[in-house]
């Protein structure tokens, strides 16, 4: 009976809990999102008179709210483990990002271990799913400028000359320095099977714990954002002659240097237990480590044309299915070329500043419900 009674404890403990964090995040988001939309409203004028200013006040705030969603897993125990190279000296620096795709919680993992990158986050353009666009944060993205495709074989060839105009239109006027995407185009539980079979019926390798890319948004990212030298390959402005430049397509300031590094990131939840943004909400799962693994290639390195870049594509994500058996079988990434055992990196964040957000989201929220209702009881 003791026991029992224990059990009962513990399970309305965990319910209350939930139900606690929930109400919690509601508020969050009711304060928060209106807040950021209400003062770029404000700042309208700015943006007409110095749109790159505008547009630097923008990335802060939706750097402050992405930490708020940060600080939901933060505080439910849910933390990161950072193993390959380290990207902090190159956070400053164009770069296309290229992760696996398991859950909705991938998403929230980037917010959280980019957070103390540099200016990455402020300065990142995302690629997600068009659903994303219904979410409660989806007009916050749209004000920032990611981008939402639609999944398909109907709508593939319009998204990517949607994608080529998107970037050509906001990548460069809105200051944006990484791009991030999934190249699976979808869950991987979704997607192994069909994947599977493809891979059997072209004789390509067999993958459990990732799923075959698609080429097209990769491809399109890199022709449009990369400096395309003369014998075709890609290269920084100024690492030889090039016929073709992101800065002089776009009207951008001619000191950009175009894409200059793939980062390709590698996300490994224990016992392959992907975390999905529900855990991340309500944080019923016990505190859990993620582990993130960082790999980068200089641009140089990697290939444009559509043959080779499949197979460099391809190679990436095999080097994904080794790495996440590793990782399963051993709980740890293995160690980079040159090292004798690999090393990881906890990646933290301040709670002070943590809780400096959470008070700003708060109290901007109430300025603006202050100031609205005057006006509305002055007006009518």
């Amino acid at each position: 009976m003791a026991s029992l009674l224990d059990q009962a404890g513990k399970l309305g403990w965990i319910l209350l809990r939930a139900l606690l964090r929930f109400f919690f995040m509601f508020l969050n988001n009711c304060f928060a999102i209106p807040s950021y939309c209400l003062f770029l409203i404000l700042l309208q004028p700015l943006r007409i008179m110095d749109s790159r200013a505008f547009w630097h006040i923008e990335g802060v705030m939706f750097r402050w709210l992405l930490a708020m969603v940060s600080s939901w897993g933060w505080i439910a125990g849910y933390t990161v483990t950072e193993w390959g190279d380290d990207v902090r000296p190159i956070s400053e620096e164009e770069a296309m990002v290229i992760v696996n795709h398991q859950s909705t919680g991938d998403v929230c993992t980037l917010m959280m271990c980019l957070q103390d990158k540099g200016t990455v986050v402020r300065k990142m353009m995302w690629l997600m799913d068009h659903v994303f666009k219904y979410t409660n944060f989806g007009l916050v993205s749209l004000i920032h400028g990611d981008f939402f495709i639609r999944q398909g074989k109907a709508h593939r060839d319009k998204q990517l000359v949607y994608l080529k105009r998107h970037l050509d239109q906001f990548y460069h006027s809105r200051e944006r320095k990484w791009i991030v995407l999934f190249p699976e185009g979808g869950f991987l539980r979704k997607r192994r099977e069909t994947s599977q079979a493809f891979a059997k019926k072209n004789e390509l390798p067999h993958l459990e714990h990732v799923t075959l890319p698609r080429l097209g948004a990769t491809q399109v990212i890199l022709k449009t954002l990369g400096v395309q030298q003369e014998n075709g390959t890609l290269g920084a402005a100024g690492d030889g002659p090039a016929n073709i430049t992101a800065a002089t397509q776009t009207g951008a300031s001619k000191s950009r240097q175009g894409l200059q590094w793939v980062v390709d990131v590698t996300i490994g939840y224990p016992k392959a237990r992907p975390m999905d943004i529900q855990t991340w909400i309500f944080g019923y799962r016990p505190p859990t480590v993620t582990h993130v693994h960082y790999r980068t290639y200089p641009i140089k390195d990697v290939p444009v044309e559509t043959e080779a870049l499949t197979e460099w594509l391809y190679q990436r994500f095999v080097e994904k299915e080794e790495l996440l058996a590793h990782f399963y079988k051993t709980g740890a990434f293995p160690p980079r070329k040159g090292q004798a055992e690999a090393v990881s990196r906890p990646m933290t964040l301040d709670p002070v500043w943590l809780c400096a957000i959470q008070t700003w989201a708060f109290a901007s929220g109430y300025l603006w419900y202050s100031l609205l209702q005057h006006a509305y009881c002055w007006l009518f």
